[in-house]
């Protein structure tokens, strides 16, 4: 047994309740929250992750998948994966073992990060870039009886911050979704740009007549305008849609991507790193992509652990086919919502500054975690 063996991996469960409700067209989250993933080496050396929903599911799922990982080297943990795929195949792979393994692959590229005193930019390929661009992702649904008020104060909010990007939710109706993006251009102005999100809250004929109303109004991505699943919807959507399509946060492992690239059914692929397997097949679903001439724009909507792992993943990214000018660089979704889960939990969060993100310094991931004030999110 090397030094560099699993001695132990635990969960550290999080969540957090915002005062005011906020979501999707689908209903409103009530609470934040994931599990962090500690990975801990024979030698000492501890990697942190991010595994994707319920806490308790994946806490019953580590259960099981613990003895596939516990004595292999932290060097080899995709074999466990792996493994896992193949022995427990009845329990498919849309599901909370695979969110699980990507927490762990996350941790496990911290640690091996920290045993060769790289970043996980450099250890997954190169570190191209020091910042990462990102948008801003909010212009929520809350409870308030005024939707139009409750996305006007959340963009003024964010308007001057300079950000090149804006994402909001649609998706209620077609009528409100016109309503909505013209607001947000007149808060925005013209030169950002806006994507909008439903959420898969509508069928195709939905999608078609929000897609004609919105169109006006500059919409640079439409993303998840229908269900994860509906392959047929999203076949013929790709090719009667006026803007382009972007989906790909709630598809788990590597199968469902490869038939979401394979067959060009969206524009922008958008792998959580969190939920679809964590960095290696985030790789994996990158070289799917530059295979097809798509782009990837990852989803983040957790803890910052989640979002220091896309940061890390981007900053390897080729630009491919792009040489010298990149008309559009991949863009990481940057939570402006009511979450201090994503930089209170850390003693220094990434930092932020006209619209990018830099991308820590310091071996594995470069952050470390605030264990006096993780005790507060902890449940």
């Amino acid at each position: 047994m090397t030094s560099a063996a699993i001695r132990d991996i635990r969960l550290v469960p999080l969540s957090y309740a915002p005062p005011v409700p906020y979501g999707s067209a689908r209903g409103l989250a009530p609470v934040r929250g994931g599990s962090l993933v500690i990975l801990q080496t024979e030698d000492g050396v501890e990697g942190i992750g991010e595994a994707w929903g319920p806490p308790g599911v994946t806490a019953a799922c580590l259960d099981v998948l613990k003895p596939f990982f516990l004595g292999r080297s932290v060097f080899a943990q995709r074999g466990a994966a792996a493994m896992v795929l193949a022995k427990l195949y009845h329990a498919g792979t849309q599901n909370q073992f695979v969110s699980l393994m990507g927490g762990i692959d996350i941790a496990a590229h911290d640690a091996m990060g920290k045993i060769l005193g790289v970043s996980v930019a450099d250890l997954i390929g190169g570190r191209l870039r020091e910042h990462i661009p990102v948008y801003a992702s909010g212009g929520y649904f809350t409870a308030a009886d005024d939707q139009d008020s409750a996305l006007a104060e959340q963009l003024e909010r964010q308007a001057d911050r300079g950000f090149g990007a804006f994402k909001i939710k649609i998706g209620r109706h077609p009528v409100e979704d016109e309503r909505r993006c013209r607001l947000a251009r007149r808060i925005i102005g013209e030169a950002p740009l806006l994507t909008v999100d439903t959420n898969g809250n509508y069928t195709e004929d939905g999608v078609l007549e929000s897609m004609r109303r919105t169109e006006p109004h500059g919409i640079h991505w439409y993303e998840e305008p229908l269900a994860p699943q509906d392959w047929a919807g999203y076949r013929r959507l790709s090719r009667r849609a006026p803007v382009r399509l972007a989906t790909g946060e709630a598809l788990y492992g590597l199968f469902d991507f490869n038939r979401l690239i394979a067959g060009r059914l969206a524009a922008v692929v958008q792998p959580d790193l969190t939920l679809c397997g964590g960095f290696a097949v985030a790789q994996a679903i990158a070289t799917l992509c530059q295979a097809n001439h798509l782009r990837i724009s990852p989803h983040v909507w957790g803890t910052g652990v989640g979002l220091v792992a896309a940061l890390h993943f981007l900053a390897a990214l080729p630009a491919y086919p792009h040489a010298d000018n990149v008309p559009f660089p991949p863009l990481l979704e940057y939570d402006v919502g009511d979450n201090p889960l994503l930089g209170a939990i850390f003693t220094e969060p990434p930092r932020y500054a006209d619209g990018f993100l830099a991308v820590p310094d310091g071996p594995g991931l470069g952050v470390t975690l605030d264990t006096s004030r993780l005790q507060h999110f902890a449940t």
